[in-house]
């Protein structure tokens, strides 16, 4: 029996009906030609500890046998830090974690747009009204939107904006790339959950509202049976602020729930990517990565 689907059995303690118990197993695989001498690499796969989540259980097993330091980065996600100097033709990562989930529980009532614009949350949350390279877009889209949304409060507005963003641009997996910007995103009309996030942060800081990217999971299945493990795969989705910090997933049309499990958040998806590093030795051969989402309560 796969190592996954033992290591933790569905509970028989009942969570209260708006939260599921999660378990989610990420397995990222590296070939390479030859020995590897030296391999240095990131992780952000451990869920985080919130008002709206709550982490069981987590772990992330390495093979080869490697030096590990977990700490947090800037922007608050857990960074698994690893490095292995063994000889090496492959490298795998795995990580196992159980978590409770479900809506966010403490909302703050919005504030209203002159409240966001006064100086001191301007300066307070900068770094994510700015536009980044892969956020940022152009002047026309900016008015199209902005005309939308209309006379709506800062918090509909958001909502408006995720809802434009999702007619706009179909969801085609393989359509883009993780340097795709947000612009190239538009013009093509397609993209994956990372380029309808991008499009919709960069719309929403231009309108005057601080926006993150979130990374994380999310189980594909409304309907889920308990103890049915089904294929996963890494999601992303926003946050933004309007006095308090208010989820939507652009991709689905969906306000954060008991489906979703974060991970991490930045300014846009290269504070987040799951999984990066260097090594030196021969080229990489392709990589594979595997993610399974069960249901445990």
């Amino acid at each position: 029996m796969p190592q996954s689907q033992n290591q933790f059995q569905p509970s028989r303690v009942r969570v209260p009906s708006d939260r599921w118990r999660l378990q989610i197993v990420h397995r990222t695989q590296f070939r390479y030609g030859g020995p590897v001498r030296s391999s240095y690499n990131e992780a952000r796969m451990t869920p985080e500890n919130s008002s709206r989540q709550t982490t069981l259980r987590s772990r992330v097993e390495i093979e080869p046998t490697a030096t590990v330091l977990a700490y947090r980065d800037y922007w608050g996600s857990t960074v698994t830090a690893f490095d292995t100097h063994g000889p090496h033709t492959e490298l795998v990562v795995k990580a196992t974690s159980v978590v409770e989930a479900g809506p966010e529980v403490h909302v703050a009532d919005p504030l209203s747009w002159a409240e966001l614009a006064v100086p001191d949350v301007q300066d307070r949350f900068g770094e994510i009204l700015r536009p980044t390279r892969l956020t940022t877009m152009d002047a026309p889209v900016v008015q199209e939107v902005r005309e939308f949304v209309g006379d709506a409060g800062p918090r509909e507005a958001g909502r408006q904006v995720c809802r434009f963003v999702h007619d706009r641009i179909e969801y085609l997996t393989g359509s883009t790339n993780v340097k795709t910007n947000a612009m190239q995103a538009w013009e093509h009309g397609k993209g994956v959950c990372q380029d309808i996030s991008h499009v919709s942060i960069g719309l929403l800081r231009a309108i005057g509202l601080p926006a993150r990217y979130v990374s994380g999971y999310l189980h594909p299945r409304r309907d889920a049976g308990i103890g049915e493990a089904v294929t996963g795969e890494s999601h992303a989705w926003v946050e933004w602020w309007d006095g308090g910090w208010s989820g939507y997933d652009p991709t689905n049309v969906v306000e954060i729930g008991p489906r979703h499990v974060t991970l991490a958040r930045g300014r846009d998806y290269s504070d987040v990517p799951p999984l990066k590093g260097i090594f030196s030795g021969p080229r990489s051969e392709g990589s594979s990565v595997t993610v399974e989402v069960t249901r445990l309560a």
